[in-house]
């Protein structure tokens, strides 16, 4: 029996995801076009010196602080660090104990137009869906690039169905 004849053998996982999708910053709700106001605002200062590709995050807690993170760049690659991580660990280091409801990311290439909503990379996906389980509680993710349409996903379980978590450990 070869490889792909095994798979007809094997029962399917299928899982769902559903994203809302805004086609602009104007047609988002007042709290979460304030959130993602401060991630473009931060967006503009990020430390990018070597990718030129900048982005901002902003995290809202539930008492409604804002937390912002930019990525942070270095020569010594991977030394730098993603702009939603530098926002999460910031309000967890800041805020202890805080439960993080949402965090919106604006990116943008100073090589070139980034009109298309940009998700977070993988690592940034493990970290937040870590918040979710520490908190029992999902955190909505808004993402955009520059200006454009704006993808508002409810949990971080959209992105990242089979996570990786300390039951594993």
């Amino acid at each position: 029996m070869d490889f792909f004849s095994e798979l007809t053998l094997m029962k399917k996982i299928v899982t769902e995801t559903t994203f809302l999708r805004y086609d602009s910053l104007d047609e988002l709700p007042e709290a979460s076009k304030n959130l993602m106001k401060h991630a473009i605002q931060a967006r503009k200062t990020a430390y990018a010196p070597y990718s030129r590709f900048r982005v901002g995050a902003a995290v809202i807690l539930d008492d409604g602080t804002i937390v912002i993170g930019t990525n942070q760049e270095n020569a010594a690659y991977p030394s730098g660090l993603c702009a939603e991580r530098v926002a999460l660990y910031a309000a967890a280091s800041a805020y202890p104990g805080k439960i993080i409801s949402a965090i919106a990311i604006s990116a943008a290439s100073d090589k070139g137009d980034t009109h298309e909503p940009i998700p977070p990379c993988g690592s940034c996906r493990q970290s937040i869906i870590e918040y979710e389980q520490r908190d029992g509680r999902p955190i909505s993710i808004l993402f955009m690039g520059e200006d454009g349409a704006v993808i508002l996903s409810q949990s971080t379980k959209n992105l990242l169905p089979l996570s990786f978590d300390k039951n594993f450990l």
